[in-house]
């Protein structure tokens, strides 16, 4: 299997994983050209895309969904309550209700020879989800807008190959930044974001020996940069009390705006 981030961040998601058979993109929170061009530059093409996974309805991860669902007709998985909120969201334009196949939280689903777990978080949407994708005995995810993290998201993140984890925010830039009290809040919150030292405190239950790689996405423009969270991560591995070291790990960081090197496992 291969990942690799066309888009990660607060202003716009885009994952593309596959297979030799099986492509599909994980949300379209990015313009429909931004995707193509992307998609392209690993040598693919949208109209080759199988599906479309949501995460949920917010617009960074839907805002190029509409464009993509109605020039080439990719079908969308998401959860029920992710749909009508789609559906109901008047900047995504039309989108035809045959596209849309609903899965359920935690119930295993297939596309191509590709394994798909759908994976409950907590964030403050309908009903939003993560995914961990398998193909044999490869494995990896893609976990973003985790507000928190629990010991049934530890134990689902067991003996993966790659993971894209959440690194948001640096909790200091936020608290003194020019945000809101109110979405300060938000994104502090049980609902709200996973901060450089919670990612990284996440990672250290999750890392093992056969872990190839670890992909730090979804970084906020205001509130982090790609260094900070970088190495905030590696400080919170070192400093847990489990077996391993931050350099143990290759651990890179996605961009907002640039398509990130193909991974594989």
């Amino acid at each position: 299997m291969r990942l690799c981030s066309i888009a990660s961040g607060s202003s716009g998601n885009c994952i593309y994983a596959g297979t030799e058979k099986t492509s599909l993109i994980i949300d379209a929170g990015i313009s429909g050209k931004r995707i193509e061009e992307g998609l392209n530059e690993i040598g693919h093409t949208t109209k080759e895309m199988c599906a479309i996974l949501i995460t949920h309805e917010h617009s960074d991860h839907i805002s190029g969904l509409g464009v993509l669902a109605r020039r080439h007709g990719i079908p969308i998985y998401a959860t029920a309550g992710t749909i009508k909120a789609i559906l109901n969201c008047k900047s995504v334009g039309e989108i035809s209700e045959d596209l849309f196949h609903e899965i359920q939280p935690d119930a295993d689903f297939t596309i191509g020879d590709m394994t798909i777990s759908p994976v409950s978080v907590s964030h403050d949407a309908a009903q939003p989800t993560a995914y961990i994708l398998r193909q044999g005995k490869s494995s990896m995810a893609v976990m973003t807008d985790l507000g928190k993290f629990d010991s049934a998201i530890v134990q689902r993140l067991q003996r993966l190959d790659l993971l894209l984890l959440e690194a948001n925010h640096d909790v200091h830039m936020l608290q003194a930044g020019r945000y809101p009290y109110y979405l300060k809040q938000r994104i502090l919150g049980d609902k709200g974001h996973l901060s450089n030292e919670l990612s990284g405190q996440l990672l250290s239950q999750v890392l093992h020996d056969q872990m190839k790689a670890v992909i730090l996405g979804h970084l906020s423009k205001e509130n982090n940069y790609e260094q900070l969270a970088y190495e905030t991560v590696r400080l919170e591995i070192d400093m847990s009390d489990n077996s391993y070291h931050a350099g143990d790990f290759p651990i890179h960081v996605a961009k907002r705006d640039a398509v990130s090197d193909i991974y594989e496992v």
